[in-house]
């Protein structure tokens, strides 16, 4: 779900909303929340004892293998959270990967926020922050350094994967709200329009078991399971606008 922006000034926060309907989290499932064009942030289901929430930042040097990046394009650790796991993630691109063990809940709403800024030294650092109640509020996931990078927040999406090819007979469904872009002057504003886009997979005719709009003013993805339903790609859908902007304390954050 490719979601269109209403400003043209350079944004610093992406702020949304994402709720896994009882039922729909299968195993293998990754709900990817605040995508932008150089990583993404959600929450996997891993397996039945396990759940994270990642976060990931590609390197600008394209290759799958992570130990053919040169030390000077390298993706480079800022800070991280509490328990939260670093590493090179490879074979999707390659770059730095992090992510949290956390027994995430389906029929329960949560808060994603990702900032991304210049350093003025010709990198760009991206956060991702998650709301976590029985945590105490937001929870530092990462801070990642992107070299030859230099600029604000882009290409602002969601998308739901499958990433356990043993588990295409299962479905799985998320839904995605209050989606929020924060300016670099300070100002708040909803996103209300959206683009339904589908893979290579799709593409190709081998699945096409795939969908996407609007439910309850809200948007939707949902695939796998073998349901007959078509929702033509590149379908455009728009929803009423959130009327509260969100309520943060950006100097606050850990």
């Amino acid at each position: 779900m490719g979601y269109s922006i209403p400003t043209n000034e350079a944004v610093q926060y992406y702020y949304g909303e994402l709720t896994v309907p009882e039922g729909q989290d299968a195993v293998g499932s990754y709900f990817m929340s605040n995508g932008f064009s150089e990583g993404y942030f959600g929450i996997q289901v891993n397996s039945d004892a396990e759940r994270r929430i990642l976060f990931s930042v590609w390197s600008p040097h394209v290759t799958d293998n992570p130990a053919d990046i040169p030390a000077h394009l390298r993706v480079t650790l800022n800070k991280k959270g509490t328990d939260v796991y670093t590493g090179e993630f490879g074979n999707e691109g390659s770059g730095g990967q992090s992510f949290l063990r956390y027994n995430w809940t389906a029929g329960t709403t949560y808060k994603f926020l990702l900032k991304g800024h210049p350093d003025n030294h010709g990198a760009t650092e991206y956060t991702a922050w998650m709301h976590l109640p029985d945590r105490g509020g937001w929870c530092l996931i990462a801070s990642w350094k992107r070299p030859e990078t230099s600029k604000n927040l882009t290409g602002f999406h969601s998308f739901l994967e499958n990433f356990n090819p043993d588990n295409g007979h299962l479905g799985r469904k998320v839904l995605f709200s209050n989606r929020w872009v924060h300016t670099v002057s300070g100002k708040w504003l909803p996103i209300q329009s959206a683009r339904f886009t589908v893979d290579a997979t799709y593409n190709a005719r081998q699945r096409i078991d795939a969908i996407g709009g609007v439910e309850h003013n809200q948007f939707y993805l949902q695939n796998g399971g073998f349901f007959s339903t078509i929702v033509e790609p590149n379908s455009n859908f728009s929803i009423q606008p959130a009327q509260a902007a969100p309520v943060i304390d950006f100097d606050s954050l850990p």
